[in-house]
């Protein structure tokens, strides 16, 4: 299949069940050369089996897969040197050093020991890790760990990179390091699939597919999807922010609201004839809040394009 130049994954059809479970439904993806496309959902809505297809490491029921040409799903051989999975739990070997666990998957790709050296000194060096490269991989902290998995998925230069929810449960320094190290490698022309239920993370991708339930229910870039949100966002910010939540119940215009640290975010159909609404509705319950427009986060827009999260 060829595939329009700036494609280089392209995905049509892709289905997947485990006994009676649908895991993933009816599937198409175009990812564009040099993306970071996100695979945004809640667990369960099928973005670890879509990537370990895209990966070539599970084989779909139905559909078809392409990776610059090479059919993925006929020939995932062909594919792998295009291509670098990292799982939720990367396999590190604990008993070995950080160069020694780069070495070993250099070595199953077949990467000369020259290029090994040099490609591991670079990205040891872009990782920030060179000082720990004697260290037992046993020994790191979760965030090197991952950043050390990132290094050796990369020893081979494949030109497109799968990260599934690469960043769970690290520590939100590490998370930022590791997104700079995201950010050079798109510079340099990889293309990253990265699946992630963080919204925050989301907000950092050039595309985002929304997954629920085994679909893509909505793909756009961060700014399109949030255009696209239902109605308009406001922030009621109160010190009792659950009898503010409570307040709003049966509100007319009310289409969902959430609570956000000490603020609710509310969902309306018309923001300038609901906001002086919701005020007269919070000094009825005599709860002092402040009520202003914001602009949607993912999170606001996932929820709202899902259906969930409606007023109660």
């Amino acid at each position: 299949m060829t595939l329009p130049a700036d494609i280089i994954v392209s995905a049509q059809g892709l289905s997947r069940s485990f006994g009676d479970i649908a895991a993933v439904r009816n599937v198409d993806l175009a990812i564009g050369k040099g993306e970071i496309f996100g695979l945004v959902g809640p667990d369960g809505a099928g973005k670890t089996t879509t990537m370990r297809m895209l990966a070539g490491v599970l084989s779909p029921d139905a559909g078809q897969i392409f990776l610059d040409g090479i059919d993925v799903v006929r020939a995932p051989e062909h594919a792998k040197p295009h291509i670098s999975y990292m799982p939720q739990r990367f396999g590190l070997y604990e008993d070995l050093t950080v160069l020694e666990n780069i070495f070993f998957y250099a070595e199953l790709f077949g990467i000369p020991a020259s290029v090994r050296r040099t490609r591991s000194a670079e990205l040891l060096s872009a990782a920030a890790m060179a000082p720990f490269s004697k260290r037992l991989a046993g020994r790191l902290s979760g965030g090197m760990k991952q950043k050390l998995g990132l290094v050796c998925a990369l020893i081979h230069a494949p030109d497109v990179l799968l990260l599934d929810e690469p960043t769970t449960g690290v520590d939100p320094v590490s998370r930022r390091e590791f997104w700079e190290i995201l950010y050079r490698l798109r510079e340099s022309g990889v293309t990253i699939v990265f699946s992630t239920a963080y919204m925050d993370e989301a907000e950092r991708c050039s595309r985002l597919a929304l997954m629920n339930a085994g679909e893509i229910r909505h793909c756009d870039t961060p700014d399109r999807l949030k255009r696209a949100m239902p109605g308009a966002l406001l922030s009621v910010t109160a010190v009792d922010v659950r009898g503010a939540f409570d307040a709003l119940k049966g509100v007319p215009g009310v289409l969902g609201k959430l609570m956000m640290g000490d603020r609710v975010n509310v969902r309306v159909d018309d923001a300038r004839r609901r906001e002086p609404e919701l005020r007269e509705a919070l000094a009825r319950q005599a709860i002092a809040a402040e009520v202003g427009s914001i602009e949607p986060s993912i999170e606001d827009v996932f929820v709202a394009l899902l259906g969930k999260g409606q007023a109660t």
